[in-house]
């Protein structure tokens, strides 16, 4: 097996643990209503969510009248994106797939569509070129990314003090959240984006109440637990996130609450 497939493997691994399904309640209002703003799908239209997770932005598109595919690499997830579809009454066709290497012709979908998904993919220029390439002319591409400065910018941030360094083709997840990165990324495309920002408000009972609740529940958080419990050194790498928590926090009622920005991403493709 090559690097990059063994890579992907541990990526899906990494998503299939824990609890997305219970991250995902956390992020259900602003970013996906911030996304859709951004591009405002139109009965009939074919929508791509790539990275679909348990399909927040996915079962919104359809509910404004898209035919929409989710998109994932962890078909996992798809056990409880269906539940909600079938909650919501709206048909949404989930695939297994590759960010970076998408299942579908060139020029399929009026918007191409994804919220704290495609950043997770290593190779950040293929995902962009791969964006690009199933998006129709005159269609639409917007996503969502953490930005490098944000909560969860951080605590990336910080478990990656205490792993083991990434392969070299592989960039941050962050990055995604960064203007000047994006345009990069979609500079040899005819995609030219334009960018505004959000916040999504994490609310905790307290910085301890955040740690447990990752640790537990978001996969990134749980397999570095699990790998740094084994080498001693979780404890510290933990002592650091809770820090982080309460010195971000903006509570003034002894709660947790901390506003994590992201950046919104959206571009038509010329032609």
């Amino acid at each position: 097996m090559s690097a990059i497939a063994e890579l992907k493997n541990a990526h899906r691994a990494t998503w299939a643990a824990g609890d997305y399904a219970a991250i995902a309640e956390l992020i259900d209002d602003a970013p996906p209503r911030d996304l859709l703003a951004a591009v405002e799908p139109a009965p009939g239209q074919d929508v791509l969510d790539v990275a679909t997770g348990t399909g927040n932005v996915a079962i919104r598109a359809a509910a404004a009248g898209g035919q929409v595919t989710g998109l994932d690499l962890t078909p996992e997830l798809f056990e409880t994106a269906r539940r909600r579809a079938e909650q919501h009454a709206v048909a949404v066709d989930w695939v297994e797939g590759d960010a970076e290497d998408l299942p579908f012709d060139d020029a399929r979908f009026d918007l191409v569509l994804s919220a704290f998904g495609i950043q997770f993919a290593p190779r950040h220029q293929i995902v962009a070129q791969e964006l690009a390439r199933v998006c129709r002319p005159g269609g639409r591409i917007a996503l969502v990314n953490w930005t490098p400065g944000s909560q969860i910018g951080e605590l990336f941030a910080v478990m990656s003090r205490y792993l083991p360094a990434a392969p070299d083709y592989a960039s941050p997840p962050p990055l995604w959240g960064d203007e000047q990165h994006v345009r990069e990324l979609f500079a040899d495309t005819a995609v030219r984006p334009e960018f505004a920002y959000g916040v999504n408000p994490f609310r905790f009972d307290s910085a301890e109440h955040f740690v447990v609740f990752f640790e537990t529940h978001y996969g990134p958080t749980l397999k570095a637990r699990e790998r740094l419990t084994a080498e001693g050194s979780w404890g510290e790498c933990r002592r650091e996130i809770v820090a982080m928590a309460e010195r971000r926090n903006e509570a003034t009622d002894g709660s947790l609450l901390l506003p994590a920005e992201y950046l919104i991403v959206s571009g038509q493709k010329a032609g």
